[in-house]
């Protein structure tokens, strides 16, 4: 069972199951934010499998800024070793102070230069 996996985030997904917010955009909601020093993933929809659960959503800040899916248990062993620079190990963190609002509403400027490049 993943770490990130709590009742509160299952709650936020409940009525945003995979697929619900498709070509939504930037209207899409974005339910919950997952972080590990700049890089962000701003996650729009979620559903539990088995004792994992698959989010959709964004990633800014890594190699390369993408839509894509990820699992909670994938994030949850992900970690960034800096005991070699005096800074300790670094794992992802929920931003629990995160309200739901729109992709579009979000004021990271990386995620809005994302977003400008699927518009019409």
């Amino acid at each position: 069972m993943s770490r990130l996996l709590t009742p509160q985030l299952e709650e936020a997904f409940k009525d945003f199951p995979l697929y619900s917010q498709d070509d939504k955009g930037r209207e899409a909601i974005c339910r919950a934010v997952f972080a590990l020093g700049s890089a962000r993933w701003y996650m729009t929809e979620g559903k539990r499998e088995g004792n994992d659960f698959t989010m959709f959503g964004i990633v800014i800040g890594l190699l390369e800024d993408e839509y894509g899916y990820v699992s909670l248990n994938e994030l949850s062993g992900i970690e960034l070793d800096l005991t070699s620079k005096g800074l300790g190990k670094h794992r992802i963190i929920q931003l629990e102070n995160f309200k739901p609002r729109p992709l579009k509403e979000i004021d990271d400027i990386r995620l809005k230069q994302f977003l400008t490049r699927f518009e019409n």
